[in-house]
């Protein structure tokens, strides 16, 4: 008996780790923002999450037994290459020239009270820091560092206010769980602003496609 000729498509072959490895570090040197595992497992689809996993430590372990000035860092729940924090001042360099816009010591502020306590509603920021909040929090809504997560059950149902990924990416954190204490939370996005180069918690240091090239 004829048959058409077609096939069952058979099981993906395992790719070999070190061709893993060129791969990933080739998608992460391009992307120009965090890589999540969905990610990189909808472009390598015959990788699992853990070989991921185990790649990236392969990855940052080569880095620094050649030396390289960086590393792969969680950040927004993906992963980034990141400078390494004492080659910041170079960077700074490079950047020195570039038109930055800088979020002020009232957005700061702003953020800082959002991050902490969210999700939060206006009046409850205005009344922490005692001033009225509409321009700051339509700046930080613009630059996606916050958003809208919801409604208050309080009468009137007031919007509630969230961060964002963006301001996990900014900020070179992986959760709000790494985020310090209250009372350190404005000095820390201060900082962070002033000196991206350094905004790898677990890896300090400045996104090299990302936070390197913006303002905030």
């Amino acid at each position: 008996m004829e048959t058409s000729g077609c096939t069952e498509p058979g099981p993906m072959h395992p790719m070999p780790f070190e061709q893993v490895k060129r791969i990933l570090e080739s998608l992460l040197i391009v992307a120009d923002a965090p890589l999540t595992i969905e990610k990189l497992r909808g472009i390598l689809p015959e990788v699992g999450a853990a070989e991921i996993r185990r790649v990236t430590e392969a990855l940052n372990e080569e880095y620094e037994k050649t030396g390289r000035a960086f590393r792969i860092a969680a950040i927004a729940g993906g992963f980034q290459i990141a400078t390494l924090p004492e080659y910041g001042a170079w960077v700074e360099e490079l950047r020195r020239d570039r038109p930055l816009s800088r979020l002020s010591p009232s957005a700061l502020e702003t953020l800082a009270i959002v991050a902490f306590k969210q999700p939060v509603i206006r009046p409850e920021i205005e009344a922490i820091r005692g001033v009225n909040t509409d321009g700051v929090i339509r700046t930080l809504l613009e630059r996606h560092l916050i958003k809208i997560t919801g409604r208050s059950s309080t009468p009137g149902r007031p919007l509630l206010y969230g961060t964002t990924k963006e301001f996990l990416r900014h900020f070179g954190l992986n959760s709000v769980s790494e985020l310090p204490r209250p009372e350190e939370m404005r000095a820390f996005l201060s900082e962070k602003e002033q000196s991206p180069e350094r905004a790898a918690e677990s890896v300090p240091g400045s996104v090299g496609n990302n936070l390197a090239s913006e303002g905030g």
